[in-house]
């Protein structure tokens, strides 16, 4: 292990090849190679802009909400993400009566804008290698629960170093390089942060599912939040009608220059997980869960917006649950798709074979990485795998019964003592529809039996539907919903009396809670052999190519991705490397005929008026999701535009970057200022911008 710790430690000095776009990059210690290919592509401001400056552009870049990214633009906080990294927070505002989902909304002034429950910016501070520090403590020679442990006490330790001299920040260590190092990062959070600016969904999500994952793309993607902060000490603070909006030392400057085919371009954010180092046999367990996933996913989205057509009060409870599960159900399809095309497994398989002659000859971790054991592992997990898929698409945050059902069993706190213990359940009747999940909980449980291969999973309450309601899972679910306290308002349970297990809806939870329980017994039985192995895989090629650099995978860290504005080419036909607003007129002209291209009236004549106006725009940048809503810069840490999507052509990207077709697609900033100001007369906010 000392050995693959010295190889990593080289990879900062080693030169990279040249036009090698590929990489998600950490900043702290970004490769001087790295910079100068970015110099070669344009880039013109010094290496320590990017990180070290007290003015470096990181310095603007935000975590939005931990699940995408956001850029701070103005002294006064105002934080850019995409419009679907905000689509829950404008979804939870919207009513029938103000329906800011369907027609926008634009805060005209302070006491407007509309704070948001659970929602938070990070910051990174600084990121360092601790890995060296593990190494003196034994850690390479502990067992995996010893690890978890020990990391666990160390990061404690480093938290409180970090809080003494600055009590709003907090630290976190995580693994990178598949567990050969570790880094510990050190971020400082905002939690009061407010709804400022949204253009109508018919913008903002345009296109919808036909457009997504593809390309030419014309999405206003964007939406406007402001950062509040402590009035005394302008730093954290939780929501407070008397906090103010924050005043960071740097935000990031707007361009409105434009680019050209060729022009540098650098994404910053939070990708959240790839798998770039995954063995063949990874990968084929990654195409069986994509088919599972895609195929529930789209049995329950037909349930969800059918529901949807029929009321208005309806689609705003499911809109953005619709988008989350059809985002990933499109990615899973277009993944295996991919894979396919370009035969990643094969290719995957012929390097594999190559590193296995090089280990053979080097005798690098001779006895460890045993590539027959990694084979066999993966194919006794992989008979539980698809059904462990297949209960979590099914059971786990698909409708309210089975939360709640799973929550009694998992995760409640009953308050009180002996029988007189209650578990309450909070009444969220304003986020689903009792009609639509009721009906989505009968048709994936018909679903799950159909599909399910092995039979040890199928969960105890099958038999009362075949006994009961002759088979009928929607009969069931309809009796669960009618019958359990679960779905009552106000409703108490007691744990400790008899009548809890009688609870038609208590007794379901508890069965697929034992499904749950022996599908991950049989696979955590297996996980730690597959991950050891996997972790031995990635040193071995980073041995093997220690002459070359090497980024960890995406872990939802800050990370740097470097590259051009630039068209690909597929099957002889070049795709274009930007689209104008007569080409997104065409098309919503079509909206009575596609309902993904419907618009507002007014939207059309808008857009009529804007000329050749350029609405989005194709780089080499290496994203992932977590992505959306990271900020594009120019040469000169300019923002030029916002990230929100990758191309149908490159979604095997998490596994494998094809630098051919792996493109990124950005709104462009000119589009979002012109929506702001032509449609949103948001003047005070381009004044703040100094856009006005």
């Amino acid at each position: 292990m000392k050995k693959i710790l010295v190889s990593l430690v080289t990879l900062v000095t080693t030169l990279i090849p040249a036009h090698a776009d590929e990489g998600m990059w950490t900043l702290y210690n970004l490769p001087h190679a790295v910079y100068e290919q970015m110099k070669g592509y344009g880039y013109s401001l010094p290496y320590e802009k990017l990180y070290q400056a007290d003015d470096a552009i990181m310095h603007a870049v935000v975590n939005f909400s931990g699940y995408c990214s956001g850029v701070v633009v103005s002294p006064d906080g105002l934080v850019f993400t995409n419009h679907h990294c905000g689509f829950e927070a404008i979804r939870s505002h919207s009513t029938v009566e103000h329906d800011y989902m369907l027609n926008g909304f634009y805060a005209k002034s302070y006491e407007e804008e509309l704070p948001n429950k659970d929602m938070f910016v990070s910051f990174m501070v600084e990121q360092k290698d601790i890995t060296d520090t593990l190494m003196a403590h034994g850690f390479d020679k502990m067992t995996k629960e010893h690890k978890t442990v020990f990391l666990d006490s160390i990061e404690n330790v480093m938290s409180k170093e970090v809080k003494a001299n600055d009590s709003t920040l907090r630290l976190e260590i995580l693994p990178f390089y598949e567990g050969n190092r570790y880094f510990a990062t050190t971020y400082r959070d905002f939690t009061d942060l407010r709804l400022v600016f949204t253009i109508p969904k018919s913008m903002g999500k345009f296109g919808g599912e036909t457009d997504n994952w593809m390309w030419p793309r014309q999405t206003c993607d964007f939406s406007v939040f402001r950062i509040y902060a402590d009035p005394k000490t302008n730093g954290p603070a939780d929501y407070s009608k008397d906090n103010v909006p924050y005043h960071p030392e740097h935000w990031a400057r707007i361009s409105n220059e434009g680019y050209q085919e060729g022009s540098f371009s650098m994404t910053m954010g939070y990708p959240g997980s790839t798998s770039r180092y995954l063995s063949s046999y990874g990968i084929q367990e990654r195409y069986v869960q994509n088919a599972v996933r895609a195929q529930v996913r789209g049995v329950k989205q037909e349930v969800m917006k059918r529901h949807m057509d029929a009321s208005e009060a309806v689609r705003i409870k499911y809109d953005s649950k619709y988008a989350q599960s059809s985002n990933y159900w499109k990615n899973s399809i277009g993944m295996n798709k991919c894979i396919d095309s370009i035969g990643l497994i094969q290719q995957k398989q012929q390097f594999e074979a190559q590193l296995q002659q090089w280990l053979r000859e080097s005798g690098y971790l001779a006895g460890k990485l045993d590539f027959a054991k990694m084979e066999r592992l993966y194919k006794k997990r992989m008979e539980v795998m698809e059904a462990l898929m297949l209960w979590g698409e099914t059971f786990r945050r698909t409708d309210e019964l089975s939360t709640r059902a799973l929550f009694v069993h998992n995760g409640a706190s009953p308050k009180g003592t002996g029988k007189r213990q209650t578990i309450t359940i909070k009444d969220n009747s304003e986020t689903f529809d009792a009609a639509t999940d009721c009906e989505t909980l009968g048709t994936l449980l018909k679903n799950y039996r159909a599909k399910l291969n092995d039979q040890r999973f199928l969960p105890e309450f099958f038999k009362t539907i075949d006994e009961a309601f002759g088979g009928d899972c929607q009969k069931y679910a309809d009796y669960l919903y009618a019958k359990s306290k679960l779905m009552k308002k106000k409703a108490r349970l007691y744990p400790n009396k008899k009548s809890f297990m009688k609870d038609p809806g208590v007794s379901f939870g508890l069965d697929i809670t034992e499904v749950m329980q022996a599908l991950r017994l049989e696979i955590q039985s297996i996980n730690d052999s597959i991950d050891e192995q996997e972790q031995y895989l990635c040193a071995a090629k980073l041995r093997m190519e220690e002459d070359q650099p090497h980024y960890s995978d995406a872990n939802f860290t800050m990370r740097l991705s470097y590259g051009q504005v630039k068209e690909y080419n597929l099957g002889g036909q070049p795709s274009g490397f930007q689209t104008y607003a007569p080409s997104m007129v065409k098309k919503m002209k079509t909206g009575d005929a596609i309902e993904d291209y419907k618009v507002q009236p007014e939207m059309i004549s808008l857009l009529e008026g804007a000329g050749n106006m350029p609405l989005c725009f194709l780089t080499t940048n290496d994203i992932t999701g977590g992505n959306s809503g990271s900020p594009m810069f120019d040469a000169k840490n300019r923002l030029i535009g916002l990230a929100f999507d990758g191309n149908w052509d490159s979604l095997s990207s998490d596994i494998f970057f094809d630098s051919q077709l792996a493109r990124c697609i950005g709104v462009d900033i000119r589009y979002v200022l012109f929506m702001m100001d032509k449609w949103g007369h948001a003047d005070r906010l381009l004044k703040e911008m100094n856009q006005k």
